[in-house]
């Protein structure tokens, strides 16, 4: 090869090495991240698997004693699991920072880095980028993929009740349709844990207080996807609630859920929280709101909004927190970390629970409720880091 070939060769060759090592992370953050990532993904499975057999013992009962198709309660747990991923993103990262760094606190590695010279912000820097891109997958699979595959796992549940050989009702059983607002009601069932009786459905009227139509049936039974009530009387009313008609029939089916044939209840989007995005749930309180309706209903759905943000961002919460905490106690062993990792995030179960409970009886604004943790969290975490910097 020519002398300028070789020449023009290897500066090509260094050029690649050049931009290859610019590319490397430094070594201090690739240390740091290999401590991290084993922990988190042992706690983020660890908490899935968790969930998942929690979902699955109470799926048992259907598969075990009404005899419901193993496949159908499989799918139930297995789509139902994704629910989980606003908590478990943000348990694992909590878990990760603590068990990792009071591992290097414990072993005096962050007392000799910080002895040669590395200030505590460089040093927690990774910790809390590594937090950041934890909290942008989990929102985006809170976002995108969870609500798809609670709702397959939803609709699984009412296919195992329309397969099971008992209903799950029992005497006294109300039920209001939250779609049609008809009540349900059933007197008792039968021994044989299949026939309904007393069976009553009250459908109301859209413009008064009134009932429009009331069915009331000596017995009824599930048939697949449909209620059939035996012996019913259908009895409508005017605006006024006075009876104007009465029909007799020997058998009336009606879909289940009540108001709903299979085919529309199939393909319509189911109302529970855990199924919507942000955008169906902010338009779902722009329509209460537009229509005037305020209360629980609409906090409720304000404080899930809300949290489709606040949660995954606890995991960079999770983080602020966790690294002065293992840094300061640290040194008396990494299991200490994972026990403060179950504490702390107790805790912040409990400032949830109280806060959107607040949140949703109109006590204090919604979104507030929603983000409050994370704030007094987020300030504690700070305040200790400020502490551990300059104590």
């Amino acid at each position: 090869m020519p002398k300028r070939k070789r020449t023009l060769h290897a500066l090509s060759q260094r050029t690649v090495v050049t931009k290859a090592a610019a590319l490397r992370l430094p070594i201090l953050d690739s240390y740091l991240l290999r401590e991290f990532v084993a922990p988190f993904l042992f706690m983020f499975f660890a908490f899935y698997i968790f969930w998942a057999l929690n979902i699955f013992f109470v799926a048992a009962d259907y598969e075990i004693n009404h005899h419901a198709p193993f496949f159908l309660v499989l799918r139930f747990v297995l789509f139902r699991v994704p629910q989980a991923t606003p908590m478990a993103f943000p348990f694992a990262t909590l878990f990760a920072g603590l068990f990792a760094m009071s591992r290097l606190a414990g072993d005096n590695e962050v007392t000799a880095m910080r002895t040669s010279g590395v200030p505590l912000w460089r040093f927690a820097l990774t910790p809390v980028l590594f937090s950041v891109a934890m909290f942008g997958i989990c929102y985006l699979m809170n976002e995108y993929i969870a609500p798809r595959a609670v709702d397959i796992s939803t609709r699984s549940f009412y296919q195992i009740v329309y397969n099971t050989e008992s209903l799950p009702v029992e005497s006294q059983f109300f039920r209001k349709d939250s779609d049609t607002q008809n009540v349900f009601y059933v007197n008792q069932v039968a021994p044989d844990h299949k026939t309904m009786v007393g069976v009553q459905i009250f459908r109301p009227a859209h413009d008064n207080n009134y009932w429009s139509e009331t069915i009331q049936a000596k017995t009824a039974t599930v048939a697949g996807p449909m209620l059939v009530l035996h012996d019913a009387v259908v009895t409508r009313y005017n605006n006024d609630g006075f009876t104007t008609a009465q029909d007799r029939s020997k058998e009336l089916s009606i879909g289940l859920p009540m108001g709903e044939n299979v085919a529309q209840f199939l393909s319509s989007e189911n109302d529970d929280p855990w199924t919507m995005s942000s955008k169906t749930l902010a338009t779902q309180v722009k329509s209460l709101q537009t229509q005037g309706v305020g209360g629980e209903a609409l906090g409720n759905l304000q404080v899930n909004l809300a949290g489709k943000l606040a949660w995954p961002f606890g995991c960079v919460i999770a983080m602020l927190l966790a690294v002065p905490l293992a840094i300061r106690y640290g040194r008396r062993g990494r299991f200490l970390g994972a026990a403060l990792a179950i504490f702390a995030f107790f805790v912040y179960l409990l400032m949830y629970s109280a806060a959107a409970a607040l949140g949703r009886n109109g006590a204090i604004n919604p979104y507030l409720a929603a983000w409050l943790p994370n704030a007094i969290m987020g300030v504690t975490g700070v305040t200790l880091f400020w502490a551990e910097e300059h104590g």
